[in-house]
Protein backbone atom coordinates (compact mmCIF):
# COMPACT_ATOMS: atom_id res chain seq x y z
CA UNK A 1 0.00 0.00 0.00
CA UNK A 2 2.94 1.95 1.16
CA UNK A 3 4.66 0.85 -2.44
CA UNK A 4 1.77 2.08 -4.13
CA UNK A 5 1.27 5.73 -2.83
CA UNK A 6 4.44 6.25 -3.21
CA UNK A 7 4.62 4.89 -6.85
CA UNK A 8 1.11 7.21 -7.16
CA UNK A 9 3.03 10.52 -5.52
CA UNK A 10 5.87 9.89 -7.44
CA UNK A 11 3.64 9.73 -10.90
CA UNK A 12 2.00 12.63 -10.20
CA UNK A 13 4.70 14.37 -9.44
CA UNK A 14 5.98 13.28 -12.58
CA UNK A 15 3.58 14.29 -14.61
CA UNK A 16 2.95 18.00 -13.15
CA UNK A 17 6.95 18.25 -13.62
CA UNK A 18 7.20 16.54 -17.48
CA UNK A 19 5.92 19.55 -18.97
CA UNK A 20 7.40 22.35 -17.04
CA UNK A 21 10.93 20.48 -18.00
CA UNK A 22 9.56 20.51 -22.07
CA UNK A 23 8.94 23.96 -22.21
CA UNK A 24 12.07 24.64 -20.68
CA UNK A 25 13.65 23.43 -23.53
CA UNK A 26 11.67 24.37 -26.17
CA UNK A 27 13.54 26.60 -28.55
CA UNK A 28 13.11 30.71 -29.16
CA UNK A 29 11.52 31.25 -31.61
CA UNK A 30 12.65 34.50 -34.15
CA UNK A 31 10.60 34.75 -37.40
CA UNK A 32 12.42 36.02 -40.61
CA UNK A 33 10.52 37.66 -44.13
CA UNK A 34 13.09 37.34 -46.23
CA UNK A 35 12.71 37.30 -50.29
CA UNK A 36 13.75 33.20 -51.36
CA UNK A 37 12.51 33.73 -55.07
CA UNK A 38 11.57 36.60 -56.95
CA UNK A 39 13.97 39.21 -58.72
CA UNK A 40 15.72 40.18 -55.41
CA UNK A 41 16.21 35.96 -54.33
CA UNK A 42 20.15 36.86 -53.95
CA UNK A 43 19.63 39.58 -51.18
CA UNK A 44 17.40 36.75 -49.09
CA UNK A 45 19.63 33.93 -49.33
CA UNK A 46 22.40 36.28 -48.26
CA UNK A 47 20.08 37.73 -45.27
CA UNK A 48 19.02 34.00 -44.22
CA UNK A 49 22.79 32.88 -44.25
CA UNK A 50 23.68 35.68 -42.16
CA UNK A 51 21.08 35.52 -40.00
CA UNK A 52 22.25 31.76 -39.16
CA UNK A 53 25.68 31.66 -39.23
CA UNK A 54 25.18 33.96 -36.10
CA UNK A 55 21.90 31.66 -34.82
CA UNK A 56 24.69 28.47 -34.58
CA UNK A 57 27.17 30.73 -33.13
CA UNK A 58 24.60 31.92 -30.31
CA UNK A 59 23.35 28.15 -30.05
CA UNK A 60 26.91 26.65 -29.68
CA UNK A 61 27.77 28.72 -26.88
CA UNK A 62 25.11 27.74 -25.04
CA UNK A 63 21.86 29.58 -26.73
CA UNK A 64 19.40 32.36 -24.27
CA UNK A 65 18.19 31.90 -21.14
CA UNK A 66 19.45 28.20 -21.94
CA UNK A 67 16.93 26.98 -24.58
CA UNK A 68 18.14 27.41 -27.92
CA UNK A 69 17.20 29.57 -30.89
CA UNK A 70 15.30 28.85 -33.92
CA UNK A 71 14.87 30.76 -37.03
CA UNK A 72 11.38 30.37 -38.88
CA UNK A 73 11.21 31.54 -42.28
CA UNK A 74 8.42 33.02 -44.83
CA UNK A 75 9.26 33.55 -48.29
CA UNK A 76 8.03 37.23 -49.07
CA UNK A 77 8.65 36.49 -52.87
CA UNK A 78 9.75 40.13 -53.36
CA UNK A 79 6.83 41.79 -53.66
CA UNK A 80 5.32 44.27 -51.24
CA UNK A 81 1.99 41.92 -51.05
CA UNK A 82 3.45 38.93 -50.69
CA UNK A 83 5.56 40.48 -47.92
CA UNK A 84 2.21 41.14 -46.05
CA UNK A 85 1.27 37.65 -46.21
CA UNK A 86 4.27 36.30 -45.08
CA UNK A 87 4.86 38.46 -41.81
CA UNK A 88 1.32 37.77 -41.19
CA UNK A 89 1.48 34.16 -41.11
CA UNK A 90 4.93 34.41 -38.53
CA UNK A 91 3.10 36.63 -36.75
CA UNK A 92 0.08 34.02 -36.31
CA UNK A 93 2.78 31.91 -34.37
CA UNK A 94 2.55 33.27 -31.09
CA UNK A 95 5.60 31.68 -29.65
CA UNK A 96 7.58 33.99 -32.22
CA UNK A 97 9.08 36.67 -29.51
CA UNK A 98 11.20 38.79 -32.55
CA UNK A 99 11.30 38.67 -36.22
CA UNK A 100 14.31 39.79 -38.53
CA UNK A 101 12.02 42.23 -41.18
CA UNK A 102 13.07 42.81 -44.69
CA UNK A 103 16.10 45.33 -46.01
CA UNK A 104 13.68 47.22 -48.33
CA UNK A 105 12.18 50.01 -46.76
CA UNK A 106 9.04 49.62 -49.24
CA UNK A 107 8.54 46.38 -47.87
CA UNK A 108 9.29 47.71 -44.19
CA UNK A 109 6.49 50.53 -44.96
CA UNK A 110 3.79 47.72 -46.23
CA UNK A 111 4.07 45.57 -43.19
CA UNK A 112 3.71 48.86 -40.83
CA UNK A 113 0.30 48.34 -39.45
CA UNK A 114 0.96 44.35 -38.88
CA UNK A 115 3.96 45.26 -36.20
CA UNK A 116 2.07 47.90 -34.53
CA UNK A 117 -0.79 45.00 -34.25
CA UNK A 118 1.54 42.11 -33.73
CA UNK A 119 3.33 44.41 -30.64
CA UNK A 120 6.60 42.47 -30.90
CA UNK A 121 10.28 43.46 -31.73
CA UNK A 122 10.97 43.70 -35.83
CA UNK A 123 14.84 44.25 -36.42
CA UNK A 124 14.76 46.18 -40.00
CA UNK A 125 17.21 46.91 -42.69
CA UNK A 126 15.65 49.18 -44.79
CA UNK A 127 17.16 53.00 -44.54
CA UNK A 128 14.13 55.54 -44.90
CA UNK A 129 14.59 57.25 -41.82
CA UNK A 130 10.35 57.59 -42.29
CA UNK A 131 10.36 53.95 -40.85
CA UNK A 132 11.85 54.89 -37.38
CA UNK A 133 9.93 58.45 -37.16
CA UNK A 134 6.07 57.55 -37.65
CA UNK A 135 5.84 56.71 -34.28
CA UNK A 136 6.17 52.43 -34.12
CA UNK A 137 7.81 51.30 -31.71
CA UNK A 138 8.85 48.11 -32.28
CA UNK A 139 10.87 48.97 -35.26
CA UNK A 140 14.47 48.86 -34.70
CA UNK A 141 16.92 49.33 -37.47
CA UNK A 142 20.53 47.68 -38.08
CA UNK A 143 21.63 49.96 -40.66
CA UNK A 144 22.08 53.83 -40.50
CA UNK A 145 19.22 55.48 -42.01
CA UNK A 146 19.11 58.20 -45.47
CA UNK A 147 19.62 61.30 -43.33
CA UNK A 148 23.47 59.77 -42.84
CA UNK A 149 23.57 58.56 -46.38
CA UNK A 150 23.20 62.20 -47.76
CA UNK A 151 25.47 63.78 -45.05
CA UNK A 152 28.43 61.86 -46.13
CA UNK A 153 27.43 62.00 -49.92
CA UNK A 154 26.91 65.32 -49.95
CA UNK A 155 30.34 66.26 -47.67
CA UNK A 156 32.27 63.39 -49.52
CA UNK A 157 31.56 64.96 -52.91
CA UNK A 158 31.63 68.16 -52.46
CA UNK A 159 34.71 68.88 -50.47
CA UNK A 160 36.44 65.91 -50.95
CA UNK A 161 35.76 64.85 -54.72
CA UNK A 162 35.47 68.65 -55.70
CA UNK A 163 32.35 68.20 -57.78
CA UNK A 164 29.59 70.88 -57.88
CA UNK A 165 27.04 69.66 -61.10
CA UNK A 166 25.54 66.94 -59.42
CA UNK A 167 22.72 64.95 -61.83
CA UNK A 168 20.47 62.86 -59.45
CA UNK A 169 19.11 59.44 -60.44
CA UNK A 170 16.87 57.94 -57.90
CA UNK A 171 14.47 54.95 -57.45
CA UNK A 172 10.87 56.58 -57.39
CA UNK A 173 9.80 54.00 -54.32
CA UNK A 174 10.03 55.16 -50.50
CA UNK A 175 13.80 54.33 -50.38
CA UNK A 176 14.58 56.54 -53.67
CA UNK A 177 12.13 58.95 -53.11
CA UNK A 178 13.27 60.00 -49.39
CA UNK A 179 16.69 59.70 -50.06
CA UNK A 180 16.73 61.79 -53.56
CA UNK A 181 15.03 64.72 -51.21
CA UNK A 182 16.96 64.34 -48.18
CA UNK A 183 20.33 64.23 -50.15
CA UNK A 184 18.94 67.38 -52.61
CA UNK A 185 18.19 69.50 -49.29
CA UNK A 186 21.92 68.38 -48.04
CA UNK A 187 23.08 69.92 -51.59
CA UNK A 188 21.22 73.03 -51.25
CA UNK A 189 22.00 73.83 -47.56
CA UNK A 190 25.92 73.65 -49.36
CA UNK A 191 24.51 76.59 -51.91
CA UNK A 192 24.63 73.69 -54.59
CA UNK A 193 21.41 73.20 -57.06
CA UNK A 194 21.56 69.67 -58.87
CA UNK A 195 21.77 70.43 -62.94
CA UNK A 196 19.44 67.04 -62.89
CA UNK A 197 16.73 64.65 -61.12
CA UNK A 198 15.48 62.06 -62.76
CA UNK A 199 13.59 59.29 -61.25
CA UNK A 200 12.84 55.39 -62.80
CA UNK A 201 10.44 52.61 -61.08
CA UNK A 202 11.80 49.41 -59.52
CA UNK A 203 12.26 46.59 -62.24
CA UNK A 204 12.43 49.26 -65.32
CA UNK A 205 14.01 47.13 -68.36
CA UNK A 206 15.52 49.76 -70.36
CA UNK A 207 17.42 53.20 -68.27
CA UNK A 208 18.59 54.60 -72.34
CA UNK A 209 16.27 57.85 -71.64
CA UNK A 210 17.56 58.72 -68.09
CA UNK A 211 21.21 57.78 -69.32
CA UNK A 212 21.13 59.93 -71.97
CA UNK A 213 19.77 62.94 -70.18
CA UNK A 214 22.32 62.50 -67.55
CA UNK A 215 24.55 62.94 -70.23
CA UNK A 216 23.20 65.94 -71.55
CA UNK A 217 22.90 67.71 -68.36
CA UNK A 218 26.18 68.84 -68.72
CA UNK A 219 26.60 66.90 -64.67
CA UNK A 220 30.05 66.44 -63.58
CA UNK A 221 29.18 64.13 -60.68
CA UNK A 222 25.91 61.44 -60.42
CA UNK A 223 24.41 60.55 -57.13
CA UNK A 224 22.33 57.14 -57.99
CA UNK A 225 19.79 55.84 -55.23
CA UNK A 226 18.72 52.43 -56.78
CA UNK A 227 16.61 49.89 -55.25
CA UNK A 228 17.46 46.99 -56.82
CA UNK A 229 20.47 45.46 -58.28
CA UNK A 230 19.60 44.20 -61.62
CA UNK A 231 18.57 47.70 -62.22
CA UNK A 232 22.00 48.92 -60.97
CA UNK A 233 23.60 46.55 -63.67
CA UNK A 234 20.95 47.69 -66.20
CA UNK A 235 21.57 51.54 -65.73
CA UNK A 236 25.53 51.32 -65.19
CA UNK A 237 26.21 49.04 -69.08
CA UNK A 238 23.39 51.91 -70.64
CA UNK A 239 25.78 54.92 -68.65
CA UNK A 240 28.51 53.47 -70.31
CA UNK A 241 27.57 52.25 -73.60
CA UNK A 242 26.47 56.10 -74.35
CA UNK A 243 29.77 57.25 -73.38
CA UNK A 244 29.08 58.54 -69.73
CA UNK A 245 32.17 58.33 -67.92
CA UNK A 246 31.57 61.25 -64.82
CA UNK A 247 32.44 60.60 -61.15
CA UNK A 248 29.66 58.37 -59.86
CA UNK A 249 28.79 58.18 -56.15
CA UNK A 250 26.42 55.84 -55.17
CA UNK A 251 24.11 54.72 -52.17
CA UNK A 252 24.87 51.15 -50.97
CA UNK A 253 23.08 48.76 -53.51
CA UNK A 254 25.94 49.86 -56.57
CA UNK A 255 28.34 47.80 -53.58
CA UNK A 256 26.87 44.44 -53.24
CA UNK A 257 27.76 41.37 -54.53
CA UNK A 258 24.66 40.93 -57.02
CA UNK A 259 25.06 44.29 -58.20
CA UNK A 260 28.84 44.13 -58.97
CA UNK A 261 28.46 40.47 -60.64
CA UNK A 262 26.17 41.33 -63.07
CA UNK A 263 27.45 45.15 -64.02
CA UNK A 264 31.19 43.74 -63.90
CA UNK A 265 33.31 45.97 -65.33
CA UNK A 266 30.37 49.12 -65.78
CA UNK A 267 30.97 49.88 -61.95
CA UNK A 268 34.94 50.05 -61.95
CA UNK A 269 35.77 53.57 -60.71
CA UNK A 270 32.21 54.30 -58.61
CA UNK A 271 32.41 55.67 -55.12
CA UNK A 272 29.37 54.98 -52.70
CA UNK A 273 28.54 54.66 -49.10
CA UNK A 274 28.75 51.57 -47.35
CA UNK A 275 27.59 50.66 -43.94
CA UNK A 276 29.16 46.90 -44.13
CA UNK A 277 33.01 46.49 -45.26
CA UNK A 278 35.01 43.28 -44.76
CA UNK A 279 37.74 45.39 -43.68
CA UNK A 280 36.27 48.18 -41.87
CA UNK A 281 36.99 46.62 -38.20
CA UNK A 282 38.03 43.95 -36.23
CA UNK A 283 34.31 41.88 -36.06
CA UNK A 284 33.52 42.65 -39.99
CA UNK A 285 36.93 40.97 -40.41
CA UNK A 286 36.29 37.94 -38.61
CA UNK A 287 32.25 37.33 -39.64
CA UNK A 288 33.76 37.59 -43.60
CA UNK A 289 36.18 34.79 -43.16
CA UNK A 290 33.67 33.15 -41.23
CA UNK A 291 30.95 33.99 -44.27
CA UNK A 292 33.34 32.85 -46.49
CA UNK A 293 34.59 29.52 -44.77
CA UNK A 294 31.21 28.36 -44.50
CA UNK A 295 29.08 29.54 -47.88
CA UNK A 296 31.87 29.88 -50.32
CA UNK A 297 31.06 33.52 -51.34
CA UNK A 298 31.73 36.61 -49.83
CA UNK A 299 28.48 38.80 -47.57
CA UNK A 300 27.18 41.65 -48.19
CA UNK A 301 25.23 44.30 -46.10
CA UNK A 302 22.02 42.57 -46.56
CA UNK A 303 24.01 39.40 -44.69
CA UNK A 304 26.02 41.56 -42.23
CA UNK A 305 22.95 42.95 -40.78
CA UNK A 306 20.42 40.34 -39.91
CA UNK A 307 23.60 38.72 -38.44
CA UNK A 308 23.95 41.64 -35.77
CA UNK A 309 20.40 42.02 -35.00
CA UNK A 310 20.41 38.33 -34.36
CA UNK A 311 23.55 38.89 -31.66
CA UNK A 312 22.08 41.95 -30.90
CA UNK A 313 18.65 40.26 -29.71
CA UNK A 314 20.02 37.25 -27.95
CA UNK A 315 21.76 39.71 -26.06
CA UNK A 316 18.74 41.99 -25.28
CA UNK A 317 16.77 39.22 -24.09
CA UNK A 318 19.43 37.49 -22.10
CA UNK A 319 19.66 41.08 -20.22
CA UNK A 320 15.52 41.06 -20.26
CA UNK A 321 15.62 37.31 -18.44
CA UNK A 322 12.48 37.13 -20.65
CA UNK A 323 10.80 36.52 -23.88
CA UNK A 324 8.13 39.25 -23.15
CA UNK A 325 8.10 41.73 -25.89
CA UNK A 326 7.78 44.71 -23.76
CA UNK A 327 11.20 43.28 -21.91
CA UNK A 328 12.99 42.73 -24.58
CA UNK A 329 11.86 46.22 -26.38
CA UNK A 330 13.48 48.10 -23.26
CA UNK A 331 16.63 45.76 -23.58
CA UNK A 332 17.24 46.45 -27.08
CA UNK A 333 16.46 50.38 -26.26
CA UNK A 334 19.67 50.26 -23.99
CA UNK A 335 22.27 48.78 -25.82
CA UNK A 336 25.19 50.77 -26.08
CA UNK A 337 28.73 50.45 -27.37
CA UNK A 338 27.78 47.05 -28.62
CA UNK A 339 30.78 46.37 -31.53
CA UNK A 340 28.77 44.26 -34.03
CA UNK A 341 29.90 43.63 -38.01
CA UNK A 342 28.20 46.86 -39.01
CA UNK A 343 29.52 49.26 -36.53
CA UNK A 344 28.99 50.49 -32.91
CA UNK A 345 25.38 50.55 -32.08
CA UNK A 346 24.13 52.79 -30.06
CA UNK A 347 19.86 52.64 -30.05
CA UNK A 348 18.59 56.20 -29.65
CA UNK A 349 15.06 56.80 -28.42
CA UNK A 350 13.51 56.11 -32.16
CA UNK A 351 15.47 52.54 -32.80
CA UNK A 352 18.06 53.44 -34.53
CA UNK A 353 21.28 51.52 -33.76
CA UNK A 354 24.27 52.91 -36.16
CA UNK A 355 25.52 56.77 -37.13
CA UNK A 356 27.69 56.59 -39.72
CA UNK A 357 28.83 55.16 -43.05
CA UNK A 358 31.83 54.16 -44.69
CA UNK A 359 33.65 55.58 -47.74
CA UNK A 360 33.95 53.29 -50.38
CA UNK A 361 35.68 52.50 -54.00
CA UNK A 362 35.51 49.90 -56.75
CA UNK A 363 38.45 49.54 -57.77
CA UNK A 364 38.72 46.65 -60.30
CA UNK A 365 36.03 45.06 -58.72
CA UNK A 366 37.13 45.32 -55.48
CA UNK A 367 35.88 47.58 -52.68
CA UNK A 368 38.23 49.48 -51.22
CA UNK A 369 37.75 51.50 -47.92
CA UNK A 370 38.55 55.34 -48.16
CA UNK A 371 36.98 56.71 -45.14
CA UNK A 372 34.54 56.27 -42.37
CA UNK A 373 32.36 58.79 -41.18
CA UNK A 374 30.32 58.59 -37.69
CA UNK A 375 27.99 61.21 -36.11
CA UNK A 376 26.96 62.05 -32.43
CA UNK A 377 23.96 63.83 -33.34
Amino acid sequence: MVLSRLCALFGITLAISLPTAINAADPIKIGMVAPLTGPIADAGRYGVQGAKLALEEVNKAGGVLGRQLELVIEDDQSLNPSTVLAFSKLTDDKDIVAFLGPTRSTQIQSIAPSVKQAGRPVMIGGTDPSLTLAGNRWFFRFRPNDTYTARVMSDYGLNKLGKKKWAIVHATDAFGTNAKTLFTDALKRQGVEPVMVEGQPNNSPDYTAVALAVKQSGADILATFITFEPDVAIFARQLRQLGVNIVWLGSPSITTTTARKLAGATLYGTFAVADFHPEANAEAKSFSQKYLATYKTTPDFFASWPYDAVHVLAQAITKAGSTEPQKIRDALLGVKGYRGVEGTYNFDQNGDGLHGYNIVKNDNGNILVEKRIDFDD
